[in-house]
């Protein structure tokens, strides 16, 4: 049995919020992005993604692992994935939880989903992605807050009686010291809050945040993404022998139209499928690439795409890709 992609579903929240005219706006490509209430949590987006899903599958019974990436849960402890088992009303014997991991957080849940599947421990798994960098991101800080929105999606990752692979050519890598470059620095069991004095800081540019909130070094994770990125393309191409030409579609993480341009280029993609599509979405981290999928799909309607090129690459510094087939999608997003 291999493990494939049949069913996609996103979440978005109502709050739709436009950037300002500027030189911003225009270079990131980010007309808007939609963000999530003060009372609304990942958990929340989370569920109705899940809930979309469930509902067109009637596959409610039969899931065997509900795994969630997200660097904003709802607790500390519990795993918001064992509190999403209950909303989901998901039988007890369905294993549950949480993963901490950003902007290729998607790509290490479908390595994961492929390991559960195709070592026999499970036929369904449920991955979910949702993030609310939002509530992170100092109101002030105009480098970091025209850039994210929230957001969450829902993947069935199923087994399916199949000679070739429907996720294949995984790849991935780490590079810790870089974490620095996009952190928030106060609120875990290093720095907690009760400990940590609010420091308030201004950059050059008048951009002002806390280290309660997102710090992003926009240099730091551009030069990072360029040294690995193409790098890593060319391991996946290695492993699974293909060649560009073969791909039907090239589907990177959504950071901004800017970066994935450049990235474009460095990679050699011009002139291939290649999508990019960030204007009313923006840097959703984990649901980035799903939610491209999704848009994608729905773009290429009554296409078959048995090779799409995954890339994800951030926080962490973490990155990863593969190779998805779906041509086994069984309904649209």
């Amino acid at each position: 049995m291999k493990a494939y992609i049949t069913r996609l579903a996103t979440a978005i929240p109502v709050q739709r919020v436009e950037n300002p005219p500027g030189r911003m706006r225009k270079k990131t490509g980010i007309i808007a992005r939609h963000i999530a209430s003060d009372c609304e949590t990942a958990g929340d987006l989370a569920y109705q993604a899940a809930e979309k899903l469930l509902a067109v599958t009637g596959c409610r019974e039969s899931i065997d692992f509900l795994i969630l990436c997200t660097q904003s849960p709802d607790y500390f402890l519990p795993p918001t994935a064992c509190v999403l088992q209950d909303r989901l009303r998901l039988r007890k014997s369905c294993g549950a939880f949480d993963f901490d991991l950003g902007c290729s957080g998607y790509i290490y849940g479908l390595g994961i989903a492929k390991g559960f599947i195709e070592s026999g421990q499970a036929e369904h798994v449920l991955l979910l992605t949702s993030e609310t960098y939002s509530k992170y991101i100092h109101p002030e800080d105009g480098a970091t807050l025209p850039l994210f929105g929230d957001g969450a999606t829902a993947t069935l990752v199923e087994a399916v009686d199949a000679d070739s692979s429907g996720i294949d050519g995984l790849v991935y890598g780490t590079d810790g010291s870089g974490a620095k470059d996009l952190v928030v620095p106060v609120g875990g069991q290093r720095h907690p809050y009760e400990t940590t004095p609010t420091e308030e800081s201004k950059d050059k540019y008048g951009n002002v945040r806390t280290n309660r909130n997102l710090y992003m070094s926009g240099s730091g994770i551009m030069n990072f993404a360029l040294d690995v990125v193409p790098k890593a393309l060319e391991e996946i191409l290695s492993k699974t022998h293909l060649v560009r030409n073969d791909i039907d579609y090239y589907v990177f993480h959504q950071a901004n139209r800017f970066m994935l341009q450049y990235l474009q280029q460095e990679c050699g993609l011009e002139g291939l499928p290649y999508w990019n599509d960030v204007a009313e979405i923006g840097n959703t981290v984990s649901s980035s690439i799903p939610i491209a999928l999704c848009d994608m799909m729905q773009a290429n309607a009554g296409r078959e795409l048995h090779h799409v090129l995954l890339m994800g690459f951030g926080v962490g510094l973490s990155w990863g890709g593969c190779v998805v087939d779906l041509t086994h999608m069984r309904t649209k997003c």
